[in-house]
């Protein structure tokens, strides 16, 4: 798996530049077209599209279906991109995977096309896995933007979401959410329903008119289809009102208050996914569902007498319990008591993050630290201006993630010292920072974001630690 890692590491190496869908799908049909005839829910967005992936994929593990999860980036191992049922593939399925389309694109390469980008490469390495694991359906994120996205090759999911769009890698996909709004609306497929977050009037135009053009049913997901009751326990304690009437109580295992927004699009596209008139208990005869406790209703017809051929086998009991038992490393995750790593990484991220972080330190009564790290090609000037204006830290720590593209601690506390007068300390790498971050927080509060790598080096050193 070693040298299966290294080759894919070097791959920028020797091309930058994104194939067409046309000539991805070529690649897909060299091995055998392994995406067709397995249903997907695909899922595009700024913020929020991992955590979506990670509710739908818990829910539909609790309701006896088999489920393949492609996102990215990785936290601290790169299979963690591939999940059976929310658990990472083994080293031999990696290894496996990367063989059968290695062997395809020296085939390619042979036959005159040029070599796979980095993403495109995992994308294929995805589908050949879930194709040898036999899964019933696929959760799939989008890797950039949607609409020239490799995982837009997909010729008709199941249901795509849409989760909340705002200013990001605007250097591809426009200036204005408006644009990216509808680069993200690319992946909506003709008679394909999209579930998506309605909290943008701007927005919500773009996809409601893409999806009229496309015959997509549409089910915008508002701020009043949920209420948050509170925390307790570390859970953001939810009622989510549902499509035909009543409501579920919903558990979930984060204490961000933006979850509820993302869970509420999960139930959303599970109500959807369950098909018309299926309630609590109702089963199907359906070609996807193919979950253990499906017992096919007496004469195919559910209860109110309704066809519910193509609906899904999902009750209210097993989405309240898929979505309490969901896992999300790194997203406002409590990794030590006192400690919370998150990684927002764009300037809609970080608003939500200074929302849970404000909202955590008031209810615990507790100073705030912050250890901050970033990319080069993200926003990171915007956020330090956000994170020093609109909260009120007691000590600050920059480092720069591994990697080319961070930036220079140096350079980020200058940036901080424009808008802020509470001390910064500058670190040379993420083991020493987060060995004095921690002992200047003591019994307070720290808190790190800025960069999904950088969250991924402090999880790796934490799990260093335990050894």
């Amino acid at each position: 798996m070693e040298q299966a890692e290294a080759y894919l590491n070097q791959i920028p190496m020797w091309t930058r530049e994104k194939h067409s869908l046309e000539e991805v799908r070529e690649y897909l049909d060299a091995l055998g077209s392994p995406d067709r005839g397995l249903p997907a829910v695909h899922i595009a967005g700024t913020n929020g599209k991992g955590s979506v992936c990670a509710f739908l994929t818990s829910v539909l593990a609790e309701a006896g279906y088999r489920v393949g999860t492609f996102t990215s980036p990785h936290l601290v191992d790169i299979r963690e991109r591939f999940q059976i049922n929310g658990a990472m593939i083994s080293r031999e399925a990696f290894s496996q995977g990367f063989s059968e389309v290695l062997r395809m694109v020296r085939e390619m390469e042979e036959k005159g096309h040029a070599h796979p980008s980095f993403f495109e490469f995992l994308f294929y390495m995805a589908m050949v896995i879930f194709r040898e694991a036999r899964v019933d359906v696929m959760v799939i994120e989008t890797g950039l933007g949607g609409r020239l996205d490799a995982t837009n090759v997909l010729e008709h999911p199941a249901a795509v979401v849409i989760t909340s769009i705002s200013l990001d890698h605007t250097e591809y996909l426009g200036d204005t959410i408006e644009k990216i709004a509808g680069e993200k609306a690319g992946i909506i497929k003709a008679g394909v329903p999209v579930i998506f977050d309605d909290s943008i009037p701007s927005v919500r135009t773009v996809i409601e008119g893409t999806a009229f053009r496309r015959g997509a049913a549409r089910y915008p997901v508002r701020a009043a289809d949920c209420q948050v009751e509170g925390i307790q326990a570390g859970h953001l304690e939810m009622t989510a009102r549902l499509l035909r009437g009543g409501s579920l109580h919903l558990s979930i295992p984060f204490e961000a208050v933006y979850q509820a927004q993302n869970a509420m699009l999960a139930v959303r596209t599970l109500e959807v996914l369950r098909g018309p008139g299926m309630r609590e208990g109702i089963s199907c005869r359906s070609e996807f569902c193919k979950a253990a406790a499906c017992v096919p209703c007496e004469g195919g017809e559910n209860r109110a007498g309704q066809e519910a051929e193509g609906a899904w086998n999902i009750s209210n009991r097993q989405i309240e319990e898929g979505i309490r038992k969901t896992s999300w490393p790194g997203r406002m995750e409590q990794i030590r008591p006192g400690f919370y790593l998150d990684g927002a990484h764009n300037p809609g991220g970080i608003e939500a993050f200074l929302r849970t972080a404000g909202e955590i330190a008031g209810r615990r009564g507790k100073k705030a630290y912050l250890l901050f790290g970033a990319l080069s090609d993200k926003a990171y000037e915007t956020m330090i201006q956000m994170l020093a204006e609109n909260f009120a830290w007691t000590g600050i720590g920059v480092v720069s993630p591994e990697g080319p593209r961070g930036v220079p601690a140096d350079q980020m506390a200058r940036d901080f010292k424009r808008w802020t007068a509470c001390p910064v300390r500058v670190y040379r790498e993420a083991r020493e920072a987060l060995a004095d971050m921690r002992a200047l927080a003591g019994d307070e509060l720290l808190f790190c974001t800025g960069s999904l790598y950088l969250a991924g080096d402090v999880r790796r050193i934490l799990k260093e630690e335990e050894q």
